[in-house]
């Protein structure tokens, strides 16, 4: 019997989908896509941005050809669609307690010269405020594993051929000698930034 594969080694459902869905999500949702050339092509990455909508990956990842590992929350592997979150290489995390497995998996992918894509507010923001506390599993990874970091800031409206939805891409950067608390900090602003710009731009 074969070993069932880690998330980090799944790439077939990526390759498998992602050619399909891609030109059906861009299509559906008219997505403007704004300094995705800043997404390095190869090298280990990661790609953190604000979070509003379940389909918020799906921008990342008309923005790049790389395949992107994304951290989900483990509840997405409970249900009925948990097959295809598996096979997209997504990984698991367990937001209520300490999850080292889900590190050490995201680590592998970075080590391999591999692109992480994660939410640092942790989840979808529901509130009024403009974005909710930064968790700091981004800038402590990149930290880890000398990756880049490359902020995107979301904005607009998830609606059939939105004419508002886009996703904007920061120059990439890396932690470097700040501190984790530095870096987040910074993360934090470049995200906030590209969002207003999206916010002022016609």
């Amino acid at each position: 019997m074969s070993k069932e594969k880690k998330p980090e080694d799944r790439e077939l459902g990526y390759k498998l989908f992602v050619p399909i869905l891609k030109p059906i999500f861009k299509f559906y949702y008219n997505p403007k896509i704004i300094n995705g050339q800043y997404i390095p092509k190869d090298g280990s990455i990661i790609i953190a941005g604000n979070h509003k909508h379940i389909m918020d990956q799906c921008l990342t990842i008309c923005a790049t050809k790389r395949m992107i590992h994304y951290m989900a929350k483990k509840e997405y592997f409970e249900g009925k669609f948990a097959w295809f979150f598996g096979m997209m290489g997504c990984i698991p995390v367990d937001r209520a307690n300490g999850d080292i497995k889900s590190v050490k998996s995201a680590m592998k992918v970075l080590r391999k010269d591999g692109a992480i894509g994660i939410f640092p507010e942790g989840t979808r923001n529901k509130t009024d405020a403009f974005l909710l506390e930064f968790k700091p599993g981004a800038v402590s990874l990149a930290k880890k594993t000398d990756s880049y970091i490359v902020p995107f800031g979301l904005t607009g409206d998830y609606k059939f051929r939105s004419k508002n939805l886009a996703v904007r891409y920061g120059k990439p950067f890396k932690v470097g000698d700040m501190t984790v608390e530095e870096a987040n900090e910074k993360l934090r602003s470049e995200i906030e930034r590209l969002m207003l710009e999206g916010m002022n731009s016609k």
